[in-house]
């Protein structure tokens, strides 16, 4: 019996997802200068024709891979949206990065790599840009939900937010099991997540 489109489709972002997963993790291991379309096909386990059919190189790979991850942090803050209060929003953001980079640490410190190339790269430093463009729009929607709390300084507030975050992101892609997660997502809502004028 025939596969049906929805089989046929489901089979193809199950490949994409393992060409994705396994350029990943050979750009962190080599680099994306150094990994050739032949080392991502071999480690996805598949050949390099049926790679070069879903794409037409590496940059076409790696811009998908920008483009995934920037879509997955719009969900959750789009999800947030739905929340009713601001306090709500910030404790799913909170939760939703930290648990999210616990579980796939190496994802973070790829796109934390990519954020900083140098400006002369110009084959990546626009993915890298594209990664900040966000970051940006990530701010201002904290900085809304700060004002609906009533804080005084919502940028500034939002900036310490910021800062707090990406650092214990940071330490937890560095360190995923001597991190205490838990903990530190309980202190990040008990200080962040209560609506007073700080």
């Amino acid at each position: 019996m025939p596969r049906t489109p929805e089989e046929n489709n489901r089979i193809r972002q199950a490949s994409k997802e393992k060409i994705r997963a396994a350029a990943m993790e050979l750009f962190m291991k080599q680099g994306y200068y150094a990994t050739s379309i032949s080392d991502i096909a071999k480690q996805g386990g598949i050949s390099k024709g049926l790679l070069y059919n879903y794409y037409k190189g590496k940059e076409e790979l790696l811009a998908e891979m920008v483009e995934t991850r920037i879509r997955e942090v719009v969900e959750v803050m789009e999800e947030a949206t739905t929340l009713e209060t601001a306090s709500e929003q910030l404790e799913y953001i909170v939760n939703g990065a930290i648990d999210n980079i616990y579980q796939n640490p190496e994802v973070h410190r790829f796109y934390l790599h990519l954020q900083t190339q140098p400006e002369a790269d110009e084959e990546l430093i626009k993915y890298s840009y594209l990664i900040i463009e966000e970051n940006a729009r990530q701010f201002e929607f904290q900085c809304e939900i700060f004002e609906r709390m009533g804080i005084k300084e919502p940028r500034k507030r939002s900036l310490y937010f910021s800062s707090v975050l990406q650092g214990s992101m940071l330490m937890i892609s560095t360190y995923p099991q001597k991190f205490p997660i838990e903990e530190i997502k309980a202190q990040i809502i008990h200080e962040f997540c209560r609506s007073s004028n700080v």
